[in-house]
């Protein structure tokens, strides 16, 4: 299993502390399966504008249900120190759903519900597996100590001895799910996946489409994913088969409740998305937590977004980032289109993404910041109603996604833009001694070497103030493992290397400063 690596730049710099593309690669770190037909539908051949918001969501199973009530009563029982609401959905049963559930029913209680420690530890372990039994350790048939070719721009011997430790790593992640969820199905809350799978972490023991991109970030990137392989394979069947796909999810991003009119202050009409899940209820994972939080966050499509939990209302925002994974979206079907000889959708999503880069500019586009600002909106109004737009709507509150239209050639190639932007982050307040800061909130959330080497192993946060500090805060103890922390370091060391002569520890950090 060679390492991740990633195309997102065009810079050919190789130190990485006067590369401003690298400084604005970190920003895209903090911030299920779609079968597809083989071939390209004609009837799929325009960018999507209907509503595709369908009907009432599915759901949850009897199980997942079931699941829940013990993870409240395990709350009680417990008490909220330590506690991880997840890891009694990912428990399986040993006997059949409904024995379980009598025997949930006769365990004794006090006038508070909850069940004594001894009496509820006693239940768990005579009627559930463990969270994560039913996944095993798979070892990756391609993984190699050293891949050919590996890091060809590291010249400095402790940071490519170090880069082999996280490559390491993803043979430490690799996992299958075990054929005793094929043989009872009914008593697992896990998906069954035919392949073998790189998991995030022992607390995430799942697979997520957004993982799968350098196994990191979150969606929509899977048109990045698709491109990303035809780049390196040339498999021309691969894109075919997978642009219905794309065309889906294009059209799902498009659908009546993620779409958003808003006309600008030259009247010209622009439509953008928003994070809209059709879901009102608490996620199963979640769901003690997001039962305290529910009077305050639309916590479903607050999980559809790309950061951390916030106090934003989410379905009142229009996202700049999600509006730019969009538009690469739009050019990534656009080429591919190309590719497979169907000239008609690529002509079609061409002009969908300069419709898009328009509107980004006109709405989001904040002159005197240098930065893109993500833009108000009121959820009283018809997701069909044209908004007029204020300056006063747009969120003047610094953080890393203000940066991430740099990502793309669309924007990063105008070098004018580019330096306005180079200002504006510079004088932002997030680049940090370590590393660059996903707001200025002090909330404890969201690469270091000197953590590595501290603590043995890639952390899932980090503190961008203090150099070999691990990052705190969320909602569950912070995970190591890590596979998006470790996607992002070798992604980073295969795009810029790392020269011989420069040292890697707290003597090289960035400051405010500091010119990028």
């Amino acid at each position: 299993m060679a390492s991740f690596h990633s195309r997102s730049s065009n810079s050919n710099g190789n130190h990485p502390a006067s590369s401003f593309s690298l400084l604005l690669l970190f920003l895209l770190l903090a911030s299920a399966s779609v079968s597809a037909s083989e071939t390209v539908p004609k009837a799929m051949s325009q960018p999507a504008t209907g509503n595709f918001d369908g009907g009432p969501v599915v759901p949850t199973t009897p199980l997942v249900t079931f699941l829940e009530r013990v993870q409240e009563i395990a709350l009680a029982t417990f008490g909220k120190k330590d506690f991880d609401p997840k890891l009694y959905v990912d428990l399986s049963l040993k006997s059949g759903l409904s024995t379980t559930v009598t025997a949930f029913h006769k365990l004794p209680r006090n006038a508070s519900e909850s069940v004594s420690a001894p009496d509820f530890k006693e239940f768990l372990h005579e009627y559930f597996d463990g969270a994560g039994d039913d996944l095993v350790y798979a070892e990756p048939p391609d993984f190699v100590p050293e891949p050919d070719g590996f890091l060809p721009k590291v010249k400095n011997p402790q940071v490519r001895a170090w880069a082999l430790e996280v490559h390491a790593l993803w043979k430490n992640l690799s996992r299958r799910v075990s054929g005793s969820v094929l043989d009872r199905l009914e008593f697992h809350t896990l998906l069954l996946l035919p392949g073998p799978i790189v998991i995030p972490s022992s607390r995430f023991r799942e697979v997520y489409y957004w993982d799968s991109y350098w196994v990191i970030s979150q969606p929509p990137i899977l048109s990045a994913m698709v491109y990303d392989i035809y780049n390196r394979t040339g498999d021309f069947d691969f894109v075919k088969k997978a642009l219905p796909a794309l065309l889906k999810e294009h059209q799902f991003w498009n659908s009546r409740i993620h779409k958003v009119n808003v006309q600008d202050d030259q009247g010209g009409n622009h439509t953008l998305s928003r994070y809209y899940a059709m879901w009102n209820k608490p996620r199963p994972e979640s769901s003690t937590i997001d039962k305290a939080h529910s009077s305050k966050l639309l916590n479903a499509s607050d999980k559809e977004n790309t950061s951390d939990f916030t106090t934003l209302a989410i379905t009142s925002i229009l996202p700049i980032d999600l509006n730019i994974f969009i538009l690469k979206m739009e050019l990534d079907i656009a080429s591919m289109a190309q590719i497979v000889g169907d000239n008609r959708t690529a002509e079609s999503f061409l002009k969908t993404a300069q419709a898009r880069k328009q509107a980004i500019n006109s709405v989001f586009w904040n002159e005197e910041k240098g930065q893109w600002l993500d833009y108000w909106i009121s959820n009283g109004t018809s997701s069909q109603e044209c908004r007029r737009w204020k300056a006063s709507n747009q969120n003047n509150n610094a953080f890393a996604s203000n940066f991430v239209p740099i990502w793309i050639d669309l924007f990063n190639s105008d070098t004018c833009i580019v330096e306005k932007v180079r200002k504006g982050f510079q004088s932002s307040g997030l680049l940090g001694a370590a590393g660059i800061a996903t707001s200025l909130t002090r909330s404890g959330e969201q690469c270091n070497y000197v953590a590595y080497k501290e603590t043995g192993a890639m952390h899932e946060k980090y503190d961008v103030e203090k150099c070999r500090d691990i990052g705190g805060g969320g909602e569950y103890i912070p995970q190591t493992g890590f596979s998006w922390s470790n996607g992002a370091v070798l992604a980073f060391l295969e795009e810029f290397g790392w020269p011989e002569d420069l040292k890697i520890g707290c003597n090289w950090v960035m400051h405010c400063g500091d010119e990028l």
